[in-house]
């Protein structure tokens, strides 16, 4: 699916159509953690913030103990 962003006061704006709401489980009042990688915008509703602060630190945890190992897998 293609879209284009709306001007919304000085801002831009995505509209994302109530299928795709329901598919996430999403409504007007669920928040998005909005990240990317240098290429694409990646939104993730936030069902439970503490459930996603937990899984950030562990995912940090794991890159820091595993920097040089995750490195020599991704040549």
């Amino acid at each position: 699916m293609i879209k284009n962003l709306k001007k919304h006061g000085n801002s831009m704006a995505l509209v994302i159509e109530k299928p795709i709401l329901d598919l996430l489980g999403a409504d007007a009042d669920t928040p998005f953690d909005i990240t990317t990688d240098g290429h694409a915008l990646i939104l993730t509703p936030v069902t439970d913030p503490q459930r996603q602060q937990d899984f950030r630190a562990a995912l940090d945890r794991t890159n820091t103990r595993y920097a040089g190992t995750l490195k020599k897998l991704a040549k």
